[in-house]
C-alpha cells in the first residue's frame, strides 16, 4: 500500500529536467550527464511522477506501440518504461502507485496489453507481468565456421555504407519484417536514435556502428579491437540482423562469419536462432539465455482474442489478479479455427492460474505445462493444461530485439 503522504500526477514539459534527474539517480547514473535521446520518445501525457510534498521521488512512462502477436497480427500495447524510485524512498509503495495508475488507466482506455523489460527479475510478477514471455540469447561463435552442405550462399553483394545511406533503407526493411516476427515492436521516428545511439559514451569501448546492406536485409555491428603479437583477433558485436528472406539471413551470417581480421562474433538474438542448425559444429556456438520482454494482460476478455491460436480448445480458466480485480474470476476460453472468444462464466474451472502466468504464455513463450510443474498453474480437469499449451504455442519462439 502506498504511503498516504504521496501524490501522483501526469508530468508537464516543465517537469522534464527533474524527471530526468530522478531517473538518473534511480539507476545509479550521473544526473548531470546530458542524455536527452530517450526524451524524444517519451510521451509526457503518458508519463507519471510520484511526489512527496514538492519533491519528485518516482517516475514511469508508457510508450504507445504495436506488437506482433501470433497470427502475424499487429495490436496496440503500452510499452512501460523509465520506472524508477529515488534512493531514500524505497519501500513506501511508490512503484505500486505508479503501476496501479498505469494499469488502471490502460483499462479505462481499452488498452488490453502492457509490456516491459525488467531491470530486476523479482519486481514485476507481483504486478501481474509474466516473465519469459520472450527470451533472449547471447550467441558467441568463432568466425570461419563452415555451414552444412545444404546451406546455399548467393552471389548477392553485401555493402558497408554510411549511417546516412543505411538508415532510410533499414527503416523500409524493418517496417516490413517486424510485422512477421512475433514479439517485435513498431518503431517511431526517434526510436532509431535511441536503439542505434552512437555517441562515444554509448560504445562501451567498441567502435562506432558498421552498417551493411544486403538486397533483402541488413546487419549492424560494432568491433572490439583485440589481438596479440601473432595477429588481430577482433570481435564483432552484432546489434541488429534483419532479413526479409532465409537467403538473406544465410548470406548476412556468412558475411559476418567470414569477416577478415575477426575471430569471434556475438549477438543477442532469439533463443531458437536458426544459425544453430546451419553451422556444421553447433557445439561451438555458445548460448546464454535470459528473460526479455514481460507481458501484462490488462483485460483478459479483450487481450486473449487479439492473437491466433494453433489448435481448438474449450476450457474454463479461473484467473487470479489482485492488482487488477476486474480480471479475477472464471472465464470460458474457446478457440475454433484459431480464433478465440472469452466470456464470463459460473461453470467450474478446468484450470486455475494467476494473470502473470497467462501473460507468460500469451505470445507462445512460456509453456503452461511447464508452469503447472512450477506450481503456477493448477489443473482441475485432466488434459486441459496440455490442450491449452498446444493452443498457445506458435511456430517459433517469440523474440523482442529491442529494449525500451
Amino acid at each position: 500500500m502506498a504511503d498516504s503522504a504521496l501524490s501522483i500526477r501526469t508530468i508537464t514539459e516543465s517537469d522534464l529536467p527533474e524527471f530526468q534527474g530522478v531517473m538518473a539517480w534511480a539507476f545509479l547514473g550521473d544526473p548531470t550527464a546530458e542524455d536527452s535521446r530517450w526524451l524524444k520518445v517519451l510521451e509526457p501525457d503518458r508519463a507519471h511522477a510520484v511526489f512527496d510534498g514538492d519533491e519528485m521521488i518516482g517516475t514511469a512512462g508508457i510508450l504507445s506501440r504495436e506488437i506482433t502477436v501470433p497470427g502475424d497480427r499487429q495490436v496496440p500495447a503500452g510499452a512501460v518504461t523509465v520506472v524508477g524510485v529515488k534512493p531514500g524512498h524505497r519501500r513506501r509503495g511508490v512503484a505500486s502507485l505508479l503501476m496501479k495508475t498505469q494499469l488502471h488507466g490502460m483499462h479505462e482506455n481499452g488498452e488490453a496489453l502492457a509490456m516491459l523489460w525488467a531491470s530486476e527479475g523479482s519486481i514485476y510478477r507481483r504486478y501481474g507481468y509474466g516473465e519469459y514471455t520472450t527470451s533472449i540469447a547471447m550467441l558467441t561463435m568463432p568466425t570461419r565456421m563452415p555451414f552444412h552442405p545444404n546451406v546455399h550462399i548467393s552471389d548477392a553483394r553485401v555493402r558497408q555504407v554510411s549511417r546516412e545511406e543505411a538508415l532510410p533503407v533499414m527503416r523500409e526493411f524493418y517496417e516490413r519484417v517486424w510485422r512477421t516476427k512475433v514479439g517485435w515492436l513498431s518503431r517511431v521516428e526517434h526510436t532509431w536514435d535511441v536503439q542505434l545511439g552512437d555517441r562515444e559514451v554509448d560504445r562501451g569501448g567498441l567502435t562506432s556502428y558498421r552498417y551493411c546492406l544486403h538486397p533483402e536485409g541488413y546487419v549492424v555491428f560494432r568491433v572490439k579491437y583485440e589481438g596479440d603479437p601473432t595477429g588481430p583477433a577482433n570481435e564483432l558485436h552484432v546489434r541488429e540482423l534483419v532479413c526479409e528472406t532465409d537467403q538473406a539471413y544465410a548470406d548476412l551470417y556468412r558475411f559476418v562469419l567470414d569477416m577478415d581480421l575477426a575471430s569471434k562474433v556475438s549477438f543477442y538474438t532469439a533463443w531458437d536462432d536458426p544459425i544453430l542448425h546451419m553451422v556444421d559444429n553447433p557445439r561451438k556456438v555458445r548460448r546464454e539465455a535470459s528473460d526479455a520482454l514481460w507481458v501484462r494482460i490488462v483485460d483478459v476478455d479483450r487481450a486473449l482474442p487479439l492473437r491466433a491460436y494453433s489448435s481448438d480448445v474449450d476450457s474454463v480458466l479461473e484467473v487470479e489478479d489482485s492488482f487488477c480485480p476486474w480480471n479475477s474470476g472464471r472465464w470460458r476460453f474457446t478457440v475454433k479455427g484459431g480464433e478465440a472468444t472469452v466470456t464470463r462464466t459460473e461453470d467450474s474451472a478446468d484450470v486455475s492460474l494467476d494473470v502473470a502466468a497467462l501473460g507468460s504464455a500469451f505470445l507462445g513463450g512460456a509453456r503452461l505445462s511447464v508452469l503447472r510443474h512450477a506450481h503456477r498453474v493448477v489443473e482441475h480437469t485432466p488434459g486441459h493444461v496440455d490442450a491449452l499449451t498446444m493452443a498457445f504455442l506458435g511456430t517459433r519462439e517469440p523474440h523482442c530485439p529491442e529494449v525500451f
